[in-house]
């Protein structure tokens, strides 16, 4: 008979022991255990794509496959292969106006490892971190560090974008202000003038601090997803609307969302030397390179400008018809009297909608109180797998949601809202 192993009280670190799990992974779990079980769910949580659906652009596709048959398997520089972080800076240079050089740029396995070693080169443990509220992981990257949080919430009659009346009375005691445009989870962007009137407010501050020697207060801007913006909506950054803004802006950008290639792990960031060179020396601690063969082929393709115009323009269009599907179904079911609403898609790969049953009855005689029994019965009955707003930071009774495209079909779209539809039917 084995003796029963003595129960041990592990300790690990107070972060460790306190950090919060993605909320969205954990939803997406569930929903993969129902669709393992041969259960038909429509999965718009994840902001990824099916590469079925999606696939990479072939050109680059092709010089992937390349680069491993030259071998380029060994290690990578740590700052991103040279013909890479030249190739990037033409490719800002052409499609953004941007002027970088390759000492302003670097390369990681993905944005994550960007967003976390400029938040280790900026951010000390106790500084103020200020973001707005929805948005994608701030929380867990400040507790990560034992920073100070101030989360903004937003409005939906401002399309969830902060402005600099909801920034101002926290500015002065930040070290970093981050905000994402177009904006996960939302879709929805900065216009010129709002995002003037945010810069403004940095620049003064900065202007007051370098008179007083103190810390600047800095400025990641999150644009992952600025190559996909639809119909009208452009895209605008904050050193275009206010140049002196470039020795505080570190911006975070790559491939993963503008060319479906989330599991390429290609991501970059770019801004004043200094600090580009400090997160460098941090992530090659971490190891948190791009594959070189990855690099070598990212290199070659970003220069092919007559492929990426031609892969661009065909992606957008059918991103877009796929949330402007939605959209147009959001809008029939609010016009038919169903307790929903949506925000008209401007880019990137998500639609803001709401449901909210609050105070309905569900077939099984329940009344709706909170936004989780919404997020239930939605999967349940509707068989959609959505991410309430509240998973990014906004407060716990939003009825707000983002819908994600990225893994659906157009006939997706029609079947989706018509289970959506035959669920709310079924409400008193």
């Amino acid at each position: 008979m084995q003796a029963e192993t003595p129960s041990i009280q592990l300790k690990v670190s107070h972060m460790a022991e306190n950090l919060i799990g993605s909320e969205i992974i954990k939803l997406a779990q569930e929903i993969n255990e129902k669709i393992s079980k041969g259960e038909k769910i429509y999965n718009l949580t994840i902001g990824d794509f099916n590469p079925k659906v999606f696939p990479i652009p072939a050109e680059f596709k092709q010089e992937i496959i390349r680069a491993f048959e030259e071998d380029e398997t060994n290690y990578p520089v740590p700052n991103g292969m040279p013909a890479l972080r030249k190739a990037i800076s033409h490719f800002l240079s052409r499609r953004m106006g941007a002027s970088y050089n390759e000492q302003e740029i670097l390369v990681s396995g993905g944005a994550r490892p960007l967003i976390y070693s400029l938040y280790r080169a900026v951010v000390d443990e106790g500084d103020t971190v200020v973001y707005p509220a929805p948005s994608w992981n701030n929380n867990h990257y400040t507790q990560m560090l034992g920073a100070r949080a101030i989360s903004v919430e937003t409005r939906p009659e401002n399309n969830f974008m902060p402005t600099a009346e909801d920034l101002a009375e926290h500015l002065g005691e930040a070290t970093l202000l981050s905000l994402c445009s177009p904006l996960n989870p939302t879709g929805t962007v900065f216009t010129r003038q709002a995002l003037q009137d945010i810069c403004k407010l940095v620049a003064e501050e900065n202007d007051r601090r370098q008179n007083e020697g103190r810390k600047p207060l800095y400025l990641m801007y999150d644009q992952i997803y600025w190559t996909l913006t639809h119909g009208e909506t452009q895209h605008f950054d904050p050193v275009s609307v206010q140049p002196s803004l470039r020795p505080y802006c570190i911006f975070i950008d790559g491939m993963s969302k503008s060319f479906a290639a989330t599991g390429v792990r290609i991501g970059w960031a770019f801004g004043p030397e200094k600090i580009i060179q400090d997160m460098k020396s941090i992530l090659s601690h971490v190891g948190a390179w791009s594959p070189k063969a990855e690099q070598i082929a990212a290199a070659r393709y970003l220069m092919n400008d007559d492929a990426i115009d031609r892969y661009l323009n065909t992606f957008k269009s059918e991103i877009m018809a796929r949330l402007e599907g939605f959209y147009t179904g959001f809008m029939d079911l609010k016009k038919d009297g169903f307790p929903v609403d949506a925000i008209a898609p401007q880019a990137a790969i998500y639609l803001t909608i709401q449901v909210d049953l609050t105070g309905k009855q569900l077939p099984d005689g329940t009344v709706v109180s909170e936004t989780s029994q919404t997020t239930q019965y939605l999967l349940n009955k509707a068989k959609l797998g959505l991410v309430p707003f509240n998973c990014f930071g906004s407060s716990q009774d939003s009825t707000w949601y983002r819908l994600s495209v990225g893994t659906c079909t157009l006939q997706d779209v029609q079947d989706a809202i018509a289970s959506l539809r035959n669920a709310l039917s079924q409400l008193k």
